[in-house]
């Protein structure tokens, strides 16, 4: 029951995701460009702890 639900919810995602871009492709590019820059700013994070892990957790 639980796989068939995933891929229902899957299904329904991307059917939203097409009526976006197709109805109003620039919010989707607004979209899109914020997806990737929360990507950038939680890889920056990452990379900042892992630096100060690094260097003995000193700051």
């Amino acid at each position: 029951m639980a796989v068939n639900a995933k891929k229902i919810a899957v299904y329904v995602l991307a059917v939203f995701a097409l009526y976006v871009i197709i109805t109003d492709p620039a919010k989707a590019a607004d979209y899109v460009q914020i997806g990737f820059e929360g990507i950038s700013d939680a890889a920056k994070a990452i990379g900042d702890f892992m630096t100060w892990v690094a260097h003995g957790g000193k700051s």
